[in-house]
C-alpha cells in the first residue's frame, strides 16, 4: 500500500485507497478538465471534495498540494520512478497524464507541441477571459452596473477567442484533426460554462460559432464526459 503521509492534505482528506489517484477538485471548468481525462484515459482515482464555502482550498492541508490556493489538484502515488508526486495546475496535469499513459496526445514530437499550444491557449486565454467575463456579467453585475466597459471588455475578448477556435474547427472534427487530445478536454468545459456557470449563450452570441457549437455538442457527447462533467458529486 501506497505511503502517502508526507502529504498534509492527507490529514484533511484521508486517502480511503492510498493506491490510486487522488483528486482535489470541484466540478467547475477547471476542476472537471481531470476527471473527464482520467475517465477517458481509465485511471481508477478517489475524489475529495473541496468546499469553496467553507474556504477549503485556502486552508493549510490544501495549500501544501497547491500554494496558490486553487483547485484542481493530484496526488498521484506512482508518479515517476514509481514515486508519489503532488501536482495543481489543470493544464499541467493533463499533460502529465496525457505523458503518463501516452494517450490523448499525439505520439510525434511536432504533435505534442502543436497540442500543448492550444492547452496553453486555454490556460492563457480562454479561461482567464470566459471567466472575467462571467464574473462581470452574473456575479458582479450590481457592482458595475453604471459602468458597462468590464463586462463589454470581456465578452468582446471571448467572442475574439471564440473566432479562434471557429477557425481552427472548421473542416476538424477536434482541435488536433482526428484525433480527441488533451486540447479537447481543456477547451470544452469553459465553452459549456459560459452557458451553463454564467448564462452567457445569447450575450456571446454562440450561434455565430457554428463549428465551436457541433465541436462542442461531440465533446459532450462522449461517454467519459458524461462520467467526469460532474465530479466530485455533492455529498
Amino acid at each position: 500500500m501506497a505511503d502517502l503521509s508526507t502529504f498534509p492534505i492527507t490529514n484533511k482528506w484521508p486517502a480511503k485507497n492510498p493506491d490510486i489517484i487522488q483528486l482535489y477538485s470541484l466540478p467547475t471548468p477547471n476542476g472537471v478538465k481531470i476527471s473527464i481525462a482520467l475517465e477517458e484515459l481509465g485511471l481508477p482515482y478517489e475524489t475529495h471534495r473541496v468546499d469553496f464555502g467553507a474556504n477549503e482550498q485556502k486552508s493549510p492541508e490544501f495549500e501544501s498540494l497547491n500554494p496558490n490556493g486553487r483547485i484542481p489538484a493530484l496526488i498521484d502515488p506512482n508518479g515517476p520512478d514509481g514515486k508519489p508526486i503532488g501536482l495543481f495546475e489543470s493544464g499541467a496535469i493533463l499533460y502529465y497524464l496525457a505523458e503518463k499513459t501516452g494517450k490523448l496526445i499525439p505520439g510525434d514530437a511536432a504533435g505534442r507541441y502543436e497540442t500543448l499550444c492550444w492547452v496553453m491557449f486555454q490556460m492563457g486565454g480562454v479561461g482567464p477571459m470566459f471567466g472575467q467575463f462571467g464574473h462581470f456579467y452574473k456575479y458582479a453585475a450590481e457592482k458595475v452596473a453604471n459602468n458597462s466597459y468590464p463586462m463589454e471588455r470581456y465578452r468582446d475578448e471571448a467572442k475574439r477567442l471564440l473566432g479562434v477556435m471557429e477557425g481552427r474547427l472548421k473542416n476538424r472534427q477536434w482541435i488536433m484533426g482526428d484525433t480527441y487530445t488533451i486540447a479537447d478536454i481543456a477547451l470544452f468545459p469553459w465553452v459549456r460554462g459560459v452557458d451553463v456557470f454564467y448564462g452567457g449563450r445569447d450575450v456571446i452570441g454562440f450561434d455565430d460559432f457554428p463549428a465551436v457549437m457541433d465541436w462542442l455538442e461531440r465533446c459532450l457527447a462522449r461517454p467519459a464526459s458524461s462520467r467526469g462533467i460532474d465530479v466530485p458529486a455533492k455529498e
